[in-house]
Parts: structure tokens; C-alpha cells; sequence
């Protein structure tokens, strides 16, 4: 019985001093983050100076040297490229939209749309014809072809503003983007337009990747402000039989080559066991691709960065993965996946973020991991919530570290406020100017303390 106690006791005591540490390091962590942050500046860079980076454009190849660049000037272990071939389709001139006047001396009532990614063009003439409104993919078939040949399909199917976490609203209005071109055009619709996935009312058009079906004849596909759909949802109401212009010149050229770019300190006790941090360096054309996913880069490489200053010397190897091509085919994830597999690497965890360079809330873990695991993460908890980081453990993980899950790695996405993500969700007005500096490296600091705390431990 004495020596029943004795261990108890001692357990308790290895315990607390265990814990006494983690906090003074992740102490640390974040006093480096907040001190000397250098994800800002790095973002500054990116999104100023680089700019929209699609994937197969002039900036996705400038960002590709950049950040190789910036992660050997900060002397990691190791920086290289892994090379991908990722899809190259460009807009072209400004997509044009207007309602034509209905008096001989009105003006016309121009609408802010743009293609949507991998949309067909137009063609020099544009479209002109009659607008059928549907709020859901079902209400096509509902209609039938009588109804919708030779006309457009306007999808206004808002995201529900009712519910709290705006991904999951995103989520539930997708279908209409992703798939409404292809269910339109069985029924002979000649183009669609798609209300922009925003989560507030404006002037914005959002753009994003739409899917064409084998088979089915690609038809023209633009995402319409929030605003102006309203307009054109009225301007219904009061002429059933209305025509919209619409003219767009976007292409699809041949696959292009491009790169992942990979930075990583190597681990000291065990070097075979790989953390991953990352975040995509590809974004849409339309602005500086600030938010989405400039900041999950920059923090990505700030992890390193941070710990490399501290002096802190990781176990298990860490790596920053800079992935290409997240934003209309995935290829970089994919292929990081698959020289994974190749090489028969071992990685035990990737984080990912994708969701913004706002406050940090906590993390999510993906569908996959174990209940002994998500146990494990969330015993971490009273370390991470004196810096806000309350939710952990919500279903979830990353596009672009997705395809790790299937080769048993646990897969973990950074969870910051999602309230505004969708105000600038590849729009427009992603641009470095709606960044706070003040939540971008919080959130570097947050994902660095996860991975020591990982890197420390394991996860059993």
C-alpha cells in the first residue's frame, strides 16, 4: 500500500511539473508570436506585392519562389519543391451583366457577376435571352425542359443565415455552384447565374469552382453580388419575362506545371515521425487572396520560424507545406499525399488553415480520428484556453491535408471566428487591408503551441 501511494504521488508530482513546463513554453510561444510576429510583414508581401496567385498564372510561379525563398533565408533544415501539374484556366476581359432598358431612351441595369472557375465563356456576343429564378437543384426537374430551354438559370438560394458556424451555412448553399450549371443545362438552360456564397448583402461578386458532367454540354456560369441578385430577383417579380445579357470570355488552356513548397526542421529523437502545418498558396484571381489562404501560409511558415527563434529543438520533424492548386482541382494535396505514400513517410499530424486570418477559437479533427486520440488532444485543453482556444475537438480537418487521413495520419484543421470569413470568401475585397495583425500571429501562436504539444507527446 506505501508503495501504491509512493507512485501515485510521484505521478502526481511528474504530472504537475510536466504541466508547469508546457505552460512556460507555450508562454513562450506566444510572447514570441506577439512580439515579434513576422506572418504580417510576410502576408504584406504576399498578397501586396504578389498578388492573386490561380494556379498555372505569373503569381502562383512568383509566389512559388518567394516563399522557397523566404523559408531558406530563415535557415530551416531543409526548403525544396515538389513539382505538380495543376489546371490552368484564366477569366480573360471583365465579365459584363446588365437587364436591357425597357424605355428606347433607358439605360441598362448593369449587375456585378463574374465567372465562375472552370466556366465556359460566352463567346464575343454574349447571351441575351429569358431568366427562370429557382431556389433549389430539384425545382429543375420539377419545371422541366418546356420550361427552362433557351433560358438562363438564376439559382437564389441565400446561405441560411440562421445558423452560427458560416461553414456549415456555406456547405448547405454549395450544391448550387458546384453542381447547378450541369443540372440546368439536361433541361437546355444556355447559361446560369449562381447568388455569390456570402453571408451578407453587398456589392461582391464571389466567385469560385463550378463542375461540369461528362456527358453534358458545359454551359456559362457566373456567381452574381448579393445585392444584385435581390435586384434581379425583383426586376422577376415585376417582368416574368425578362431578358439578362450576359458575356464572359474565360478559358481552360492546357494543364501547367507548378510546384508545393516544402520547409521543415528536422525532428532530433524522431526524425521519421513528420508534423505537418500548411496552408494553399494558390487563390482566386479577383483579389490579393488575403484571407483565403494567404494568412494559412504565412502562419504555416511562422510555426517554424517561431520555434527556430526560440531555440527550441522539435522530436519529431517538422514541416510548413505550402500547397498548390487547392482552389479549383486539389492537385497539391493529392500529390503531397501520394509521394506520402510513395516514400512510405510517416505523418503522424497535419494542421491545417484554411478558414481565415481572424481570432483563434481552437482546432477541429477529422472524421477519422480515433475516440483514444480526440480524447488525448482535448486532455490539452486548460493549456490552450487562456489564449481563447475553447473549441477543440469539433468535426473537421482541411482540403489539402485530406488526402493524408486515408494513410493514418490525424488530420486537424485551425479553427479561427468564422463570422466575417464569408463577407470576403473569394471575393473582390480579400486584400490585406481587412487583416488584423493582432489576430494573425495569435493564430500563428496557437497553431505553434498545438504542435509542441504533439511534437512533446505524440498522439497515442
Amino acid at each position: 500500500m506505501k508503495h501504491t501511494l509512493l507512485f501515485v504521488f510521484l505521478l502526481i508530482g511528474f504530472c504537475s511539473a510536466a504541466q508547469s513546463n508546457d505552460e512556460a513554453v507555450i508562454r513562450k510561444i506566444y510572447d514570441e508570436a506577439l512580439a515579434n510576429g513576422q506572418s504580417y510583414q510576410n502576408l504584406e508581401y504576399l498578397a501586396t506585392k504578389i498578388g492573386g496567385r490561380l494556379s498555372g498564372s505569373p503569381g502562383a510561379a512568383k509566389a512559388v519562389d518567394w516563399t522557397k525563398k523566404i523559408m531558406e533565408d530563415y535557415g530551416f533544415d531543409s526548403v525544396w519543391l515538389q513539382p505538380v501539374m495543376v489546371p490552368h484556366w484564366v477569366r480573360g476581359a471583365k465579365e459584363v451583366a446588365n437587364i436591357p432598358a425597357s424605355s428606347p431612351k433607358g439605360n441598362p441595369l448593369n449587375l456585378n457577376v463574374c465567372a465562375l472557375g472552370g466556366s465556359v465563356g460566352t463567346g464575343l456576343k454574349g447571351i441575351s435571352t429569358q431568366v427562370i429564378e429557382v431556389k433549389a437543384l430539384d425545382e429543375l426537374a420539377k419545371l422541366g425542359e418546356a420550361a427552362i430551354k433557351g433560358k438562363i438559370v438564376f439559382f437564389n438560394r441565400p446561405m441560411d443565415s440562421k445558423l452560427v458556424h458560416t461553414f456549415a451555412a456555406y456547405g448547405g448553399a454549395g450544391d448550387q455552384r458546384r453542381a447547378g450549371p450541369s443540372e440546368a443545362a439536361k433541361y437546355g438552360a444556355v447559361a446560369v447565374v449562381v447568388r455569390s456564397l456570402a453571408s451578407n448583402v453587398d456589392e461582391f461578386p464571389h466567385t469560385g469552382n463550378t463542375s461540369y458532367k461528362e456527358g453534358i454540354t458545359k454551359i456559362p456560369a457566373f456567381a452574381i453580388a448579393t445585392l444584385h441578385a435581390d435586384w434581379l430577383s425583383k426586376a422577376l417579380k415585376a417582368d416574368a419575362n425578362l431578358k439578362l445579357f450576359l458575356q464572359s470570355s474565360c478559358e481552360t488552356l492546357p494543364d501547367a506545371p507548378s510546384f508545393n513548397v516544402v520547409g521543415q526542421i528536422k525532428g532530433s529523437e524522431f526524425p521519421k515521425e513528420i508534423i505537418d502545418v500548411g496552408g494553399h498558396l494558390d487563390s482566386w484571381d479577383l483579389a490579393q487572396g488575403a484571407h483565403d489562404d494567404g494568412t494559412g501560409c504565412v502562419q504555416s511558415i511562422e510555426v517554424l520560424r517561431i520555434l527556430k527563434a526560440m531555440g527550441y529543438k522539435p522530436k519529431r520533424t517538422i514541416r510548413a507545406v505550402m500547397f498548390m492548386n487547392e482552389e479549383n482541382g486539389l492537385r497539391g494535396g493529392l500529390k503531397y499525399a501520394e509521394l506520402a505514400k510513395t516514400y512510405n513517410e510517416n505523418h503522424i499530424a497535419a494542421i491545417e488553415s484554411d478558414a481565415g486570418g481572424f481570432t483563434p477559437r481552437g482546432f477541429s479533427l477529422g472524421g477519422k480520428t480515433k475516440p483514444m486520440v480526440k480524447t488525448f488532444i482535448q486532455s490539452w485543453k486548460p493549456l490552450l484556453e487562456p489564449y481563447g482556444l475553447t473549441d477543440i475537438g469539433r468535426p473537421g480537418g482541411g482540403a489539402d491535408i485530406g488526402p493524408l487521413e486515408s494513410l493514418g495520419t490525424v488530420v486537424i484543421g485551425f479553427v479561427p471566428d468564422s463570422q466575417r470569413y464569408f463577407d470576403y470568401h473569394h471575393a473582390s475585397n480579400d486584400t490585406f487591408d481587412k487583416v488584423s495583425k493582432r489576430e494573425l500571429e495569435m493564430g500563428a501562436g496557437a497553431m505553434t503551441a498545438l504542435v509542441y504539444l504533439i511534437d512533446q507527446y505524440g498522439l497515442k
